[in-house]
């Protein structure tokens, strides 16, 4: 019994001893910082390249949307009015092409051959007239200037001849090449006008580029919506990521490929696996703070964005994400 006493206070006082040295050993151990961050997630913004007044809505805050569903309508009877202008251009492009395809009337080619006969009969006779002139001439009956008078009239029915039967041809080749070219261009561009005009009608039913959450609705029926302004917000929840504020000191624990854990308090103590995607390249000279004056330089802080390697159910923007390390 003498022998256990000994014992009964060596044990207790060892122990303590050990205590103590494990709580000073722990307590002059290096302690792993904690960081926070926040979720951030990829938002589009649904426009129209046209103004125009908001005819329906026909989604609300929280409503899921999928590509290709239509968000809103827009009223602009100025593009109609537009449109039925171009395809009004369009139609008579087409007809002077039309035109300068098939070439000039049967009755308009008639007439030509008509005015060329009758331009060839006349040269006939003035030839037949301006002869006996001449005859009656040589034998002295009449005037040297008689005989010229004749000769010009002449000279003058075949030069009308001659241009009446140019016309007649013209009128039986049709238009030149280059006239049913430029028709044709000219089609072509009504065309393209008309399709212009049908491309900003069809931007009056505006539908979504991407899968996501209605997050904000900015205007509602009745209100004019300009140019470009958005009616629609959306979030890709799927398209998530973390944003943290890392020191520069420790700036080289996040390379790029860097997997990290990180909880998110909102969803219980459970550790979600990150991956670092991206490192500014530009310090944040907003958030600084200087270090002991005898280092000799003021610490930065960058910016630093991590996807999280799985989905996370329940995830929403502006959530925070602890990261201890």
């Amino acid at each position: 019994m003498s022998k256990l006493k000994p014992l009964a206070v060596v044990i207790p006082a060892v122990a303590l001893v050990g205590w103590l040295g494990y709580t000073f050993w722990q307590a002059y151990q290096p302690q792993a910082e904690r960081m926070q961050g926040q979720i951030e997630a990829q938002q589009y913004n649904i426009s129209s390249k046209v103004p125009g007044r908001v005819d329906e809505v026909l989604v609300r805050k929280g409503d899921q949307v999928e590509r290709g569903q239509l968000i809103f309508t827009l009223l602009s009877p100025e593009i109609d009015a537009k449109l039925m202008q171009a395809k009004a251009g369009q139609q008579a492009a087409g007809a002077m092409a039309e035109q300068a395809e098939k070439g000039a009337r049967v009755q308009e080619i008639a007439a030509a051959r008509d005015q060329w006969q009758k331009a060839k009969a006349a040269s006939s006779l003035m030839k037949k007239t301006y002869k006996r002139i001449d005859n009656l001439y040589k034998d002295g009956v009449i005037a040297e200037q008689k005989r010229d008078e004749a000769y010009t009239q002449w000279q003058a029915s075949r030069y009308t001849e001659q241009a009446a039967y140019q016309m007649f041809g013209m009128a039986s080749e049709g238009a030149r090449v280059e006239t049913k070219r430029a028709a044709m261009e000219k089609e072509r561009m009504a065309a393209g006008a008309v399709a212009e005009v049908e491309a900003y009608a069809a931007d009056t039913k505006i539908t979504s580029w991407h899968n996501g959450e209605v997050t904000q609705v900015l205007l509602h029926g009745g209100e004019l919506a300009p140019q470009g302004f958005p009616v629609v917000s959306v979030i890709d929840m799927n398209d998530a990521w973390a944003v943290f504020h890392v020191r520069e000191d420790r700036l080289s624990e996040f390379n790029q490929g860097t997997i990290v854990d990180a909880t998110i308090p909102a969803l219980g103590d459970e550790a979600y696996s990150f991956k670092v995607t991206h490192v500014a390249v530009m310090g944040d000279f907003a958030t600084w703070r200087a270090t002991d004056a005898s280092q000799g330089f003021d610490m930065r802080t960058f910016e630093v964005e991590a996807r999280p390697m799985e989905a996370i159910e329940g995830l929403r923007v502006g959530m925070s994400v602890i990261l201890e390390q």
